[in-house]
C-alpha cells in the first residue's frame, strides 16, 4: 500500500505562538493533518542562527514545551502529527554537511528572505554569521532527511523550497535517486497586521495576541489596540479598511451580520471605537475558547506533552536512520566502512 504523501513544517521554539501564526500556517497545518502524513519540526537548531546566548538556551527546554502545547492546543493530533525536537535527530547534522558541498553561496545570498535576516541580524554579507547564510541548507536537510514530499510555505518563501529540490536533483544527479524532490504548498494567506498597525504582528515587537492569552489579556490588548487616527470623535465617519479591528473582526468575528453592521455605522459616524472593540474582544474570547479548554487538558499534563515529542523524535530517528543508511549506500560510504569495520 503507498503511503500518504508526506508534509514537513514547524517552528523555532522562540516564544509562544499567536493569531498571526494561527492565520499564516496553523490553521492549514489543522486541516492538512488529516490528508498528509505530518511532521512537524520544532527546529532549535534554526534558533541558534539568530538566538544563541546562554540566555536564549536557558529558555530552550520550557519554549519547546511551550511550542508543543500551542501545537497541540490549536488542534494538532499526536495521533496524526508528528511532533519532534530537530537537535535530537543526529543525522541531521550529518545530511546538512553532505548537502554544503552542493550549495553555492552566490545562490545563498541572492535569496530575499536571507537578505531580510541579515538585515534583522545587522549583518552585512561580509559578516553573515556562516550559520545564518546555510540557513536554506538546514532547512533542505530537515525536508529532505523525512524525504517529505511537501511543504507547505508562503509565496514569500518559496525560494527555500526552491534551495530544498535544487539540492535533491544535484545529490541523486550524482549519487543515485534516495530523495523526492519536494514540491511546496501554497498557504498564501496574507501577514496578519499587529494590534499597532506597525507591520505584521510579531512575538518581538510587542503587537501580538498569543493564543495562550487569557480572557482579560484579550480585552486589554484589544481596548489598546490602533484604530483610524483621524476620527477623534464617535460621530465623526471612519475609515475600516487597513483598520486593524476591522480586519480582526472580518478574519476572527463568525457573526457576519454583526460585522457588516459594525463596519456600515463606523462609516457613518454611528458607533464608538468602544463598543466596536468590546464586540471584537467578545468575537476573539469565543474563538479561542476551543484553544482554552485544549490548553486546560494539555497543561497541567507535562509528562503527556515530553512523551508526545519523545514518541515523534522516536519516529522522526527511524525515518532518518532509514534515509541516511541508503544515502550512505549510494555514496560508498558504507562500503568504506564495512571495508574497515568500524561500523
Amino acid at each position: 500500500m503507498e503511503r500518504a504523501k508526506r508534509i514537513l513544517t514547524g517552528d523555532r521554539p522562540t516564544g509562544r505562538l499567536h493569531l498571526g501564526h494561527w492565520v499564516g500556517s496553523l490553521s492549514a497545518r489543522v486541516r492538512l493533518q488529516y490528508e498528509y502524513d505530518t511532521i512537524l519540526i520544532v527546529a532549535d537548531l534554526h534558533m541558534l542562527t539568530t538566538k544563541r546566548s546562554r540566555g536564549d538556551i536557558g529558555n530552550l527546554l520550557p519554549n519547546v514545551r511551550g511550542l508543543v502545547l500551542d501545537y497541540l492546543a490549536s488542534g494538532m493530533e499526536p495521533e496524526r502529527s508528528c511532533i519532534y525536537l530537530q537537535s535530537a535527530v543526529a543525522e541531521t547534522h550529518e545530511l546538512h554537511t553532505y548537502l554544503e558541498n552542493f550549495a553555492k553561496v552566490d545562490r545563498l545570498l541572492r535569496l530575499p528572505s536571507l537578505k531580510q535576516m541579515a538585515r534583522d541580524a545587522k549583518a552585512s554579507e561580509q559578516s553573515l554569521p556562516f550559520g545564518l547564510l546555510g540557513y536554506p541548507v538546514l532547512q533542505a536537510a530537515d525536508i529532505l532527511l523525512a524525504r517529505a514530499n511537501l511543504a507547505p510555505v508562503g509565496r514569500d518563501n518559496l525560494a527555500h523550497i526552491e534551495i530544498s529540490r535544487e539540492l535533491a536533483r544535484q545529490f541523486n544527479a550524482t549519487y543515485g535517486r534516495v530523495f523526492p524532490e519536494p514540491e511546496p504548498l501554497l498557504t498564501d494567506i496574507p501577514a496578519l497586521v499587529g494590534t499597532d498597525n506597525r507591520g505584521k504582528m510579531s512575538k518581538s515587537a510587542g503587537n501580538a495576541i498569543f493564543l495562550s492569552d487569557d480572557e482579560q489579556t484579550v480585552v486589554a490588548k484589544v481596548r489598546g489596540m490602533f484604530t483610524d487616527p483621524k476620527r477623534i470623535r464617535a460621530d465623526i465617519p471612519g475609515s475600516v479598511e487597513g483598520n486593524p479591528v476591522f480586519v480582526y473582526h472580518r478574519i476572527f468575528n463568525e457573526n457576519r451580520a454583526e460585522v457588516e453592521e459594525l463596519e456600515k455605522r463606523y462609516r457613518t459616524g454611528k458607533v464608538g471605537d468602544t463598543e466596536v472593540k468590546e464586540k471584537l474582544a467578545r468575537a476573539l474570547n469565543l474563538f479561542l475558547r476551543p484553544f482554552r479548554e485544549r490548553f486546560a487538558f494539555y497543561g497541567d499534563k507535562p509528562r503527556l506533552i515530553d512523551q508526545i515529542l519523545l514518541n515523534g523524535t522516536t519516529r522522526v530517528r527511524r525515518i532518518a536512520a532509514e534515509t541516511m543508511g541508503e544515502v550512505r549506500e549510494r555514496m560508498g560510504i558504507k562500503r568504506v566502512w564495512k571495508t574497515l569495520k568500524i561500523e
